[in-house]
Parts: structure tokens; sequence; C-alpha cells
């Protein structure tokens, strides 16, 4: 669980850096009208930006990116804005998802069966422009900067789960309806500049780059629980690890080793291979992404025939049996509150 400055600054520079790249490049070719290598430098501009949303702000959020606290705080702040996200909503949401994982009384986060997408116009969205994607971020951030006028601006009602969350934590709405003005603040001022010195390439590079390209941060995402089991207490069964590239899992925070991250969320994201290393007898078979997307189509396909049903991930024969039912381990009382205190920084002050 030890924290680094130096791996921090590597991790979140780094990705920044090649966000940096790949937007300058998008730039030069819009500005000299070289269209082809425009929208190649777009694509893959948007591609290494969309894990700015849900994966860096996730890790900055849990607060153990860098040793040094204020620095955490700071990028959480500056992605957030760069990717629309409303990292107040989600300190409250995430808290949760982390303590009642897949329990639909406590964790609306994530909500099984997650159907993965399979229409053509979607997959066409996520390999090329997301417009619906689009549409989404920008009426969820004016439903939280305008709650009150929440229907006359969208038609739309903010879901339940916020609602629910903010009923509990008013101090928390207050703080991300400031936010989410802020964010429209800037995103506006980007669009004032470009229209005012006619630099259109930056809107581009600062906001559109959130809605290209974004198949691969959901190739790479949507294994992490889609298909497995609910209502359990044991992270093996609800929560799925899998093999990525070097390079692909940078750009994803070292998130394919999702199992890990929730037994032991305040180990930060570039420690957790150790971690996987110390316990790997006790955890499944680690998938390729190939064969997570084979079994979680095979899982969906049983559940279309019968809706009971709910995959049991195997575990080797070195394994600790899976443990289906609250109560089967008992935990001594410093070892619990040690575990309900394993997910960093996350949780809201007081909460």
């Amino acid at each position: 669980m030890q924290r680094s400055d130096l791996q921090g600054a590597f991790q979140t520079l780094g990705h920044l850096g090649l966000f940096a790249a790949t937007g300058a490049l998008t730039a030069i070719f819009f500005v000299q009208s070289m269209w082809l290598p425009f929208a190649l430098a777009l694509w893959c501009h948007g591609m290494v930006g969309t894990f700015f949303r849900g994966l860096t702000v996730h890790e900055l959020g849990h607060g153990t990116v860098f040793r040094t606290k204020w620095l955490n705080g700071l990028f959480l702040r500056v992605l957030s804005l760069l990717s629309w996200w409303s990292y107040h909503e989600y300190a409250m949401s995430h808290t949760y998802h982390h303590r009642y994982t897949l329990y639909p009384d406590g964790d609306r986060e994530v909500v099984l069966p997650a159907a993965l997408p399979r229409r053509v116009r979607d997959i066409a969205q996520f390999l090329t422009v997301n417009f619906s994607g689009m549409y989404q971020v920008v009426t969820q951030t004016l439903r939280m900067a305008v709650p009150r006028y929440n229907m006359r601006l969208t038609g739309i009602r903010t879901s339940e789960w916020t609602k629910a969350l903010f009923e509990l934590a008013p101090e928390v709405e207050r703080k991300a309806v400031r936010f989410a003005r802020l964010t429209l603040l800037f995103h506006g001022s980007v669009f004032a500049i470009a229209a005012v010195f006619g630099q259109w390439w930056l809107p581009i590079v600062l906001t559109g780059y959130l809605f290209v390209g974004n198949w691969l941060a959901l190739l790479v995402g949507r294994p992490q629980h889609a298909g497995l089991m609910d209502n359990v207490p044991d992270f093996r069964m609800c929560v799925r690890s899998n093999k990525l590239n070097p390079f692909v899992s940078f750009l994803n925070w070292r998130m394919n080793w999702h199992t890990e991250h929730h037994m032991c969320a305040g180990v930060p994201c570039y420690n957790l291979k150790k971690l996987v290393k110390e316990i790997a007898g006790d955890m499944p078979r680690l998938r390729t992404l190939r064969e997570c997307w084979m079994e979680m189509i095979e899982i969906e396909r049983r559940q279309r025939d019968d809706s009971d049903y709910q995959f049991q991930t195997p575990l080797p024969p070195t394994a600790h049996p899976a443990v289906l039912e609250e109560g089967q381990v008992q935990l001594p009382d410093g070892e619990r509150l040690a575990a309900e205190a394993s997910i960093g920084d996350l949780a809201p002050a007081g909460r």
C-alpha cells in the first residue's frame, strides 16, 4: 500500500504527455487542412483521452496515486474538468460500490445484467464519434449544474441513485453543483476563445476528443463486472481481472487487475501486479481479453434463456472455496475495520 510521488508522476504525467502529443498532432493537421491525417490523429487522441473519464479520475479519487495528498486532489480536479467528470458525486457512489459491490440494495453504480453493445449503430459510435455519449454527458452536466430547472432544460429526471445519495449528503450535492457549473464554464470558455481567435482546433482537442474513439475503453472496461454474480460477498465471484499488454494496461491505469483492486482498493494501481503475485494461488485463472468477452457473450446468451442463471467463476484447487453467503467467513473486529478502511481516501469526509 506504499504510495510513491515518482510512480504517481510517471503514470499521471505519462498519460497526460501522450494526450498532449496526440492533441498537438491533431491541431497541426487541422490547421494545415490535412484531413485524413487529422481524422487519424483525432481518433488516437480520443482513444488516449477517453481513459481520463472513469479510469484516471477513478484512481485519483481513491487518493492512492501520489504520496503527497494535494497532488491527488490537483490532478483529480484538472482531469475531471477535461473529461466532464462529476468527482463529488462519484466519490459518494463509488464508496457504496466498494462497500457493497453488486448488492443492488447498496450499490447502484453497477447493476446486473449489464447488456453488451450489439446494435450496429452503437458499435459504430464507439468506433468513431459517440453522439449518444456526447448527449448523455452534456445533459448530465446540465442537470447537475441547474437541478432546479432539471425538467425544463432536458426533459430527463436526475437518476434515482444520485438523488438518494444527495439526500444522504446535501453538502456533497452543493459541491457537485458548483463543479458542474465550473465544467460548463471551462468548456464554454474554450469555445468562446476559439470563436474570438478563429482557433477551432481548441474545442476539438480539449472538449470534443472525449467522444471520439471510445472503443478501447469500452473493450477493456466492460469485463470488470459484466455477467458475474450479484449478492455475493466474494470479490472473485463478482469482479473479473484480465490480461492486457503493458501499453493498454498503462492507459487503463492497471484496472485490468480489477478483482485485486476490489479486494484491497487502498493499493496504488502501480503496485497491483505485486499484489497479484502474492495471492495468485487463491485467484481464478487469469483470462485474456478475448476470453473475457467470449465468457460474457455466453453468459448473456444463457441468461436470455434462463433469467435465474448466474455464472460462478471457477477457482483452482489451491484457492479458498467460494464465499457465496454472508457469515461464511468471520473477521476479527480489527481486520474487519481495516478491510472497511481499505478504499483509500475515496469516501467524502465524515462518510
